[in-house]
């Protein structure tokens, strides 16, 4: 039995296969991850019910692993409280870059060949997707 913050094996498994400048989707329970990630992307499914897992959770977990350049979000109406967008951003450290780009461009990146996992969440609150770019292992 492992003994870490993920157990789930196909998870690590994804997480170890994603390199340098790779991409990495995190979506909401709302996303359609089937059409709008990229045809090679492992899909890994956490979304038990809705509000389990949720994105931050995930989050969290995973950059136990993996060191984040950037991250993208998909830019929500000026009148939105993306209240997710700023729990993303304690959660990032102060060097990762955050980017805001339209739905459209969002769906473009994810389903671009540089995405190799996008996990499914059981996150409900809307423009919770976010696509992680990882990072260079800091020594």
């Amino acid at each position: 039995m492992i003994k870490s913050d993920i157990i789930h094996p196909d998870l690590l498994q994804a997480l170890a296969l994603c390199g340098h400048k790779a991409n990495i989707l995190i979506a909401d329970a709302n996303y359609s991850i089937l059409t709008n990630s990229a045809a090679q992307a492992r899909i890994v499914y956490l979304n038990f019910s809705p509000g389990l897992i949720g994105s931050v959770t995930i989050l969290q977990k995973i950059l136990g692993y993996i060191s984040v350049e950037k991250a993208t979000l998909m830019a929500s109406p000026p009148e939105f409280d993306n209240t997710i967008a700023r729990e993303y951003r304690q959660v990032l450290t102060p060097a990762t870059e955050l980017e805001y780009i339209e739905r459209n461009a969002f769906y473009a990146q994810a389903k671009s060949s540089d995405t190799l996992l996008a996990i499914a969440s059981g996150e409900t609150r809307r423009f919770a997707n976010i696509l992680l770019t990882v990072g260079p292992t800091l020594v």
